[in-house]
């Protein structure tokens, strides 16, 4: 990771919630599990349709979207040529595959959109990278119906396009690949032969890819007003809930003896033993693996600013509960990660209907400032998850009008950022010391 994730976010609008969708969303079917025919990135990339070299003035979308995707988009071409290199080469002989890398299944279907041959037309190249149908679904069953006159938004959805405008289904599209389901993920095992440690939050990277669309009036009109919090909140809900999916399942949560150690914090075992980190924040005893409780950290603040009280404390205890019951200070831990597990629908639901407000924005940084300060970030993972949160909520309360002394709280930001930049130098009392800098910053 690099301290250099940009602070310009768009300039979405927050509205309504788009109630109705989000929940169609929470149950929608991934691209790459839809059964239809693939027609390959080809048919989308003519002059007249979305591969213009220019946006069209008179359109309601650019028309230059392939252009954006296949020149500057890491997803393209790109995702797919690494795979040759020689580290790849190298992870793919280390796990002993029976293909080279780039041609193992296990590698192409997040590093390219994979689907079963026989749902493969004859202009379809896996070669193309994660394509457009990699997203928007499989394109023979809406192809010639969204370029239709009259065609709306919701007709291209019932034809099968993929809600990509829907904050819980983004979520779930792009966290499938960058943070694992029960199809993919990134396993400790593989981390071993050589792949590089999983490093997302999905309102950072979704605002620093080059976006192929405007969210204006007549985007907003179709498809619902944005709201890049709900986006980073439901992202950090989803991505608790695979992790405790990852533990609940039992042929993930296992590797041999071990349990996934995917699931536990790297700087737990991966530091100096002179290197002393442990503290008592969640209530368990030194010497135990701790849980990789990034996305867990982030919803405290969340939860607490969106839910009433007495329900905020019960989530914090079942995280506490968790905690305990994993480090074998007092519990079931599977129990517990069902408990806190069941409750996590019910979060996104909320989060997914809410429009965050100012006084939200600004509650949750300072609480995230706040958490920091009281040692709640010294594990690598929440410090990294915590710095971009950080970045987030500012640039939304930038683009508000509501953080004065912008410039210096943007300087003290990239001084953040700095700490985190190398996890095998991150050291707690730097990244706490630039993080009490900043917070000074803060009106």
């Amino acid at each position: 990771m690099t301290s250099t994730f940009s602070r310009e976010r768009l300039g979405w609008i927050s509205a309504f919630a788009g109630m109705t969708l989000a929940l169609a969303a929470s149950a929608q079917t991934l691209p790459y599990e839809t059964k239809a025919m693939n027609l390959g990135v080809v048919n989308c990339a003519s002059s007249l349709c979305h591969g213009s070299a220019s946006s069209w003035k008179d359109s309601n979308i650019l028309q230059n979207e392939y252009i954006t995707w296949s020149r500057v988009d890491k997803h393209a071409t790109r995702a797919y040529q690494v795979l040759f290199n020689e580290r790849s080469k190298r992870i793919a002989q280390n796990l002993g595959l029976k293909e080279p890398a780039h041609q193992a299944k296990l590698c192409l279907d997040c590093h390219a959109y994979n689907p079963p041959p026989a749902q493969r037309g004859e202009r379809f190249k896996v070669a193309d990278g994660v394509s457009c149908e990699a997203c928007h679904g499989p394109s023979e069953p809406w192809i010639r119906s969204h370029v239709a006159p009259d065609a709306t938004h919701a007709d291209n959805l019932a034809h099968g396009l993929y809600p990509t405008s829907d904050p819980v289904a983004q979520a779930k599209l792009c966290l499938s690949c960058h943070f694992g389901n029960q199809d993919r993920f990134v396993t400790h095992r593989m981390m071993g032969a050589g792949h590089p440690r999983i490093s997302f939050e999905l309102d950072t990277f979704s605002q620093t890819q080059p976006a192929h669309f405007v969210a204006d009036a007549d985007w907003q009109k179709r498809k619902g007003a944005w709201d890049p919090a709900r986006v980073w909140a439901v992202g950090q809900a989803l991505a608790a809930a695979e992790l405790l999916d990852v533990m609940l399942d039992p042929k993930r949560s296992r590797d041999g003896l071990f349990p996934e150690l995917v699931v536990f914090d790297c700087h737990a075992c991966h530091h100096s033993m002179t290197d002393l980190r442990w503290s008592p924040r969640s209530g368990t005893s030194p010497g135990r693996i701790r849980l990789n409780d990034s996305n867990l950290l982030m919803l405290r603040q969340i939860v607490r600013r969106t839910l009433p009280g007495d329900e905020a404390n019960e989530f914090a205890q079942r995280v506490n509960d968790l905690h305990r019951a994993v480090a074998g200070d007092g519990g079931d831990p599977l129990e517990a990660a069902r408990v806190l597990r069941a409750s996590l629908d019910g979060i996104v639901r909320q989060l997914a209907r809410r429009a965050f407000t100012g006084d939200d924005l600004r509650a949750m940084l300072t609480g995230l400032v706040a958490d920091g300060l009281n040692g709640r970030y010294r594990d690598y993972s929440g410090a990294e998850q915590a710095t971009m949160a950080i970045g987030s909520l500012m640039g939304y309360l930038s683009r508000r009008g509501e953080l004065k002394g912008a410039r210096a709280a943007a300087e003290a930001l990239d001084r953040l950022y700095a700490t985190v930049k190398d996890d095998e130098k991150f050291r707690p009392d730097r990244f706490e010391a630039a993080l009490d800098a900043l917070g000074r910053t803060i009106p």
